[in-house]
């Protein structure tokens, strides 16, 4: 099976992650994607394959050599965004792409534009998956799933290369943050790994947003409005006042590379109550920190003008920039960039504007950084992914490999 046929059979497969759940996975669907994958690491014959009650899938395949390699750990998570359904996606293959709009779906008029995307005019020529409009694709991060295994199953099938000792695991709710919540480091027993979990051909990256959420419960006092003066209090006037307040510029759609953001990400209620959650992200941590002591401050001015409580939030640290903890280790890097130029792929390394598993796990002792899947678009109808790209991203976990044995 190439990485192409296991990747259009993983994105069949529901995953979506639900924040509301307690339970871990937060969605049992999970486990019907982590069971195939369970059932195909069997029949490659790997070692040590475990699927835990949470949902996590560890596997080994053996060093086949006495040579002193490190043992690499490559990790891709199973869960896909609730930002979109994804439910019954139905992915097209466009063989030979001609360089024009692609048209996902005629009844709904969707459009994956050139206008709205021009990176796929890097595609002209190169066959690309793309969604029917109504779902989001999956390759955030089936595709590092499918790229993982092929390259296992090349590894197996050719026994003349020689490698270390390999370690791979599958991860639930990497989407709601939680997908290092659970994984047992050291049962995982690698000295570093790399997630595939990045976007399109050539990113590496090591460097990532410190990152907190902040959820919100704003009261208000709702009185017949014909009645209302100096009595009534909007908890939707309330909120729109926060918001207002939050720097104008520093918000996602006007921000790129290092900068960072505060993002009212969801919202719903009424007079009564609101209820608000906010993401708050930069690189640079200083920053980070002072982002979070301007947002409280906001809150406390708020709580002083309309009582106390009148804003409740719940304030919480989800990941730290995983530079400080890869550099030491910069190899890892390195390494990734030397397998990238010896396929004739220019690596780019970039800040992730968001976070992997692998920023969490760099601070849980196993260094971490990103590759490449392939994809663009991620959480979305408009997503799409890059046959040949994914072919290179197993290409390169290979290479990889190949160098640590040669080291």
């Amino acid at each position: 099976m190439n990485v192409c046929e296991r990747f259009i059979n993983y994105v069949k497969v529901e995953t979506t992650s639900n924040e509301e759940s307690e339970t871990c996975p937060s969605t049992i669907t999970q486990l019907d994607l982590a069971k195939i994958l369970v059932e195909e690491l069997n029949i490659l014959g790997l070692d040590d394959i475990s699927l835990d009650d949470n949902g996590y899938i560890m596997a080994t395949l053996k060093a086949n050599t006495d040579k002193d390699i490190p043992t690499i750990g490559f990790i891709a998570h199973m869960d896909t965004a609730p930002d979109m359904s994804g439910k019954d996606v139905n992915p097209r293959i466009i063989k030979n792409y001609d360089g024009n709009d692609i048209v996902l779906n005629e009844t709904f008029n969707v459009i994956l534009s050139t206008k709205d995307y021009p990176s796929l005019k890097d595609y002209e020529g190169k066959d690309l998956i793309v969604t029917d409009g109504t779902t989001l694709l999956g390759a955030d991060d089936k595709a590092g799933i499918a790229e993982i295994m092929s390259a296992i199953e090349y590894l197996v099938n050719h026994e003349e290369i020689e490698h270390g000792t390999i370690k791979i695991a599958f991860t639930p709710d990497e989407e709601i943050g939680r997908g290092a919540d659970k994984f047992d480091v050291e049962k995982f027993h690698a000295d570093f790994a790399y997630t595939l979990d990045g976007g399109p051909l050539g990113e590496l990256e090591y460097e990532n947003f410190n990152a907190a959420n902040a959820w919100l419960t704003i009261h208000g006092n709702n009185i017949h409005p014909g009645s209302a003066k100096n009595k009534m209090l909007s908890a939707m006037e309330i909120a729109f006042e926060l918001d207002g307040m939050l720097p104008p510029n520093e918000r996602p759609q006007y921000t790129e590379d290092y900068e960072g953001f505060y993002h009212l990400i969801g919202m719903e209620g009424n007079v009564e109550k609101v209820k608000m959650q906010y993401i708050i992200r930069d690189h640079n941590k200083e920053l980070y920190y002072n982002k979070k002591e301007y947002f409280t401050n906001v809150i406390n001015y708020l709580n002083l003008k309309y009582g106390d409580n009148t804003v409740e939030c719940k304030l919480k640290d989800m990941y730290f920039n995983m530079k400080e903890k890869v550099e030491p280790f910069i190899h890892i890097v390195d390494t990734a960039k030397e397998a990238m130029e010896s396929l004739d792929i220019v690596p780019v390394v970039v800040p992730i504007r968001g976070g992997t598993d692998g920023a969490r796990l760099s601070y849980m002792g196993l260094p971490c950084p990103n590759l490449f899947t392939g994809g663009h678009n991620y959480h979305g109808k408009y997503e799409y992914i890059c046959i040949q790209s994914m072919e290179k991203a197993v290409d390169t976990v290979i290479k990889i490999i190949e160098l640590y044995a040669q080291k």
